[in-house]
């Protein structure tokens, strides 16, 4: 296996142009991408969840991207083993990492900044499916808050994904402990890393996020949401909820399109919630981060 020199995390808020970027360090450091998405690891949602385009894929390799069926749920613990695995096997070939996106636990769990959870047995992840598909996400959310107040109070209740996830925690019997296997990290494979924010202008991510509705819907979010369904754990992704309900009827086409922005902007505005109490994170324009990976990291 070859040494790691160093891993460069960048995150971001939705929209801002982290893929991009990440493509042009990719490029200029001789890197590969490993996506730190939730959603963009499902197969079939590429326009909902604004996952690289066919010419970036074939402009640089990425890992973790659209591998994933949209019924198949997915723990932070397992994409902190998967991701830590990918960038060993990128550095065997002598290349090197660049992580990349919005998923602030996924980018918690992979830099060792949180003692993950256990994942629990079949039976209590089967009873929690039931009770989705009976009450709506404001109950469940209100369940959680009656077990765990504190981590309630860090998820959205639309975030039906990790409302479940919580539960499933909150629920668990006391003492139940996560398989050593999980618990795999860049810190506990002693591969250093610059974690890096993605500052954007206010004015100009909302005029990115205006943009990035547009195309999702020039570019087929209703048929890839019709496709999808709203009854698998991706269909939670911002995008797919709006695009549903214009599908049943619910909304106009001017009103998905304001609805579409506004899920973004809310989601953006959480994620910069999430990055601001993120340990060792620098906050960083565009044009200062590649030299941050030179002076952080010693890429030439």
């Amino acid at each position: 296996m070859g040494k790691v020199e160093g891993v460069l995390v960048l995150a971001g808020p939705t929209a801002s142009g982290k893929t991009e970027l990440a493509i042009e360090l990719a490029r200029e450091f001789d890197a590969e991408i490993v996506g730190a998405d939730s959603r963009q690891i499902y197969r079939g949602m590429p326009v909902g969840t604004a996952a690289p385009t066919p010419q970036q894929l074939a402009a640089v390799r990425h890992h973790l991207i659209g591998f994933l069926d949209p019924h198949e749920r997915y723990s932070a613990a397992r994409f902190a083993r998967d991701a830590t695995d990918a960038i060993e096997e990128i550095a065997s070939r002598k290349r090197r990492a660049i992580v990349v996106g919005g998923t602030g636990f996924y980018v918690r769990a992979l830099t060792g900044a949180v003692q993950l959870a256990p994942h629990y047995d079949e039976k209590l992840r089967e009873r929690l499916a039931r009770e989705a598909r009976l009450h709506d996400g404001p109950f469940l959310h209100a369940w959680l808050a009656s077990r765990d107040p504190r981590r309630a109070r860090a998820i959205h209740p639309g975030d039906a994904y990790r409302v479940l996830r919580a539960l499933e925690i909150a629920l668990a019997p006391k003492g139940a402990t996560r398989c050593e296997r999980d618990a795999r990290s860049l810190v506990t494979a002693g591969i250093p890393f610059a974690k890096v924010y993605l500052q954007v202008d206010a004015r100009e991510l909302e005029e990115r996020i205006a943009r990035r509705t547009d195309a999702m819907l020039g570019c087929g979010l209703l048929e890839e949401a019709q496709a999808v369904g709203s009854d698998v754990v991706a269909a939670s992704a911002v995008g797919y909820p709006q695009a549903i309900a214009y599908l049943h009827g619910w909304c106009t086409r001017e009103e998905l399109r304001a609805l579409l922005a506004r899920a973004t902007r809310r989601y953006a505005r959480r994620q910069q919630t999430w990055f601001r109490s993120e340990p060792e994170t620098l906050w960083l324009p565009r044009d200062a981060v590649a030299r941050s990976a030179r002076e952080i990291l010693g890429w030439a």
